[in-house]
């Protein structure tokens, strides 16, 4: 049986009002749109019992520990406007604890943005998507990867993402799989850009794969 997507798991104190209007969601919401006119993030009754998939993140500042993210089971929705984000306020990814403000509870994934974010402040944006093709050629493409014993949202996926940086395995690619989470793909950059970018270049080498092994 498949394992439900868009649970949340992890223990979370939120706090039901607007978050400030001082936080720029233009670059983050154009990024997500795209991401989900490429079927990264989205809604669809032919994947995961129609539930929701795939969620997008971006650190309010460089200096700050607090990240902004898109709502859980808003992937039905092209385009977000500010009640569909909330603000991590503090997250303690070994406590499996979360604390958020907004208008709608944030995504199931939290946990792990907050734990790649925890790895380096140099990271400002991490883009959590679906993308069947990637996930499938993990080995082909020497991808990083969560062990398929790991689940999505909790606290050993937070670990397994800490050890995957202590490991340096991330260090020429600023992406990797979650062999656990069916398609789950999570990709993270400097900003927005370029954590997109890393995911359109995996897109494009995991379709390659394909027709080379139609013709052998």
């Amino acid at each position: 049986m498949r394992k439900q997507e868009g649970v949340i798991k992890y223990q979370l104190n939120h706090t039901q009002q607007p978050i400030s209007s001082l936080y720029s969601l233009a670059d983050i919401n154009a990024w997500r749109t795209i991401a989900v006119r490429l079927e990264l993030i989205g809604q669809s009754p032919e994947r995961y019992q129609n539930i929701g998939f795939g969620n997008i993140s971006q650190r309010i500042d460089p200096h700050s520990a607090q990240f902004i993210i898109s709502g859980t089971q808003t992937g039905h929705i092209e385009q977000l406007s500010p009640e569909h984000y909330c603000l991590i306020v503090k997250a303690e990814p070994h406590q499996n604890r979360i604390q958020s403000r907004g208008l709608c509870n944030p995504s199931s994934e939290s946990l792990t943005h907050a734990s790649v974010y925890a790895q380096n402040h140099a990271i400002q944006a991490v883009i959590h998507a679906h993308s069947p093709e990637i996930w499938k050629h993990t080995i082909a493409l020497e991808l990083p990867h969560t062990m398929a014993d790991i689940a999505y949202g909790t606290v050993d996926m937070a670990m397994a993402v800490e050890q995957l940086f202590q490991s340096g395995k991330l260090t020429q690619t600023s992406l990797f799989t979650m062999l656990g989470h069916e398609d789950g793909v999570i990709a993270f950059g400097r900003n927005m850009e370029e954590a997109a970018w890393q995911l359109i270049k995996y897109l494009s080498l995991a379709i390659r794969i394909e027709p080379q092994r139609v013709n052998r």
